[in-house]
């Protein structure tokens, strides 16, 4: 079902998309989570090290490949917006060729360069072997996430994030029975929580596809659609690559911090390898409610209506800090007693990190939800280079902290590496989106009088 966001009530269109994304997104973490969990209480501590060791390099190779496809569905949002479905389905085709390419070279280069990924994680020597196991089988099914998420974003970008969130539902139930049969049953250890994972991921992209062929014709190209196109091209590039490199250069900053955490041993690595997933599930909202304003103000500028953008810029700030106090309440309450998902309860050191992690994370929450909302919707609005160096600023500000203060001052300088980041990139991004309506209204009026 296709819908258009450019009239009605905002704050029910923004919400109501936002909510499957965001069982979608819940969905996704679960089964992450539930690898972290089912290898932690299984396998040990040893081994969750082993899988949260690389969870930075992760972020930023399957982090661009979503950055980047959410870019690409930019352009089909916006014409959609305009009522030019023929020219979506132009970028529709021309998005599926990047995509096969993407896929192709960062399979490739990402599993040649594994092992000495592993090396320059500093993964210690009694993790190193499983900690490579996982992410090499990982990487090799980069393309079921490029498949998921490119054909999620385009269902999202013409007002159906309910599809996408019913194959992802099922695809993490899924995931969570073959972690127990691998795991358990087959013995596979992480290498079976890493073939669970993309298993899973593919046969979600599978049913995107199928689904798509056989219900959503209005997405399919035919005919002289079937051509790439330069202009379209560079367009979806400029798009997408500022969008995935934003993922990963905020990952860059991740993994320096991950590598000095990874230096101060396998109790800090084990603990911050909780508290990221716990972080993670608690994002869920965040993400979900960016990529629903990001969507309702692509679709619309290409309505040309100001008044609406603006208005869906309000709804997504004020849900953002609402749930932000709310999360970080319960993360600065509930911290440890969640990180007994991922370890057992006598392991009290591991437990204390984990709190003390969220526990710091918790009073900052609020902020980095309206850093998420208002770089999507500078992404939404056709920004994004300016996007792309706010996170250049969460790269260069958790780097420089983590990089340099860790090893004085220890664990207590990983818990406040990431408030540091935020606030770096939010001081920017408010004259930024203040730039970016004043530009975007001009256009608006230039094109209307």
């Amino acid at each position: 079902m296709k819908k258009a966001m450019t009239e009605g009530n905002a704050w029910k269109q923004i919400l109501m998309f936002a909510l499957p994304l965001l069982l979608g997104n819940l969905f996704q973490q679960t089964y992450n989570m539930a690898d972290a969990a089912i290898v932690g209480q299984t396998l040990g501590s040893d081994a969750l090290a082993a899988v949260g060791s690389s969870s930075s390099i992760q972020f930023m190779v399957l982090g661009f490949c979503q950055g980047i496809t959410t870019g690409f569905a930019i352009p089909v949002s916006v014409a959609f917006g305009a009522g030019r479905e023929d020219k979506m389905r132009q970028y529709i085709y021309n998005a599926g060729i990047l995509c096969v390419i993407t896929a192709a070279i960062l399979t490739g280069l990402t599993v040649f360069l594994c092992h000495g990924i592993i090396q320059l994680l500093n993964a210690p020597a009694d993790i190193a072997g499983n900690a490579y196991t996982y992410l090499l089988i990982i990487f090799i099914g980069i393309p079921c996430t490029i498949l998921y998420n490119i054909l999620s974003a385009i269902l999202r970008a013409v007002g159906d994030s309910r599809t996408p969130f019913l194959f992802l539902a099922f695809s993490s139930l899924l995931n969570i029975g073959l972690d127990f049969y691998c795991i358990l049953s087959l013995g596979w250890g992480v290498a079976g929580a890493a073939i669970a994972t993309v298993f899973s991921q593919g046969v979600s992209g599978i049913l995107c596809w199928i689904l798509i062929a056989r219900k959503f014709h209005f997405l399919i190209p035919s005919g002289s659609e079937r051509k790439t196109d330069r202009d379209m091209v560079n367009r979806l590039l400029g798009q997408g690559l500022p969008m995935g490199f934003q993922f990963s250069i905020i990952a860059i900053g991740s993994m320096v911090m991950q590598i000095a955490n990874n230096s101060l041993g396998t109790t800090y690595i084990s603990g911050f390898a909780a508290g990221i997933k716990i972080k993670q599930f608690t994002m869920c909202p965040f993400d979900a409610l960016g990529a629903a304003v990001s969507t309702f103000i692509a679709q619309n500028r290409g309505a040309r209506n100001i008044d609406r953008i603006k208005t869906g810029f309000k709804v997504g700030v004020t849900t953002a800090v609402v749930y932000g106090i709310v999360a970080g309440v319960f993360l600065v309450t509930m911290g440890r007693t969640m990180s007994l998902l991922f370890v057992s309860g006598d392991e009290t050191a591991v437990l204390d990190a984990s709190s003390a992690y969220l526990r710091a994370l918790g009073f900052f929450y609020w902020l980095l939800g309206l850093l998420i909302v208002m770089r999507m919707s500078v992404q939404g609005a056709g920004w994004s280079r300016r996007a792309l160096f706010a996170g250049m600023l969460e790269m260069i500000a958790r780097t420089l902290v983590a990089g340099l203060l860790t090893s004085r001052f220890g664990f207590t300088v990983i818990c406040y590496t990431d408030q540091c980041a935020w606030m770096s990139a939010f001081i920017y991004l408010i004259p930024t989106w203040i730039s970016a309506m004043k530009y975007t209204e001009q256009e608006i009026r230039k094109e209307t009088a």
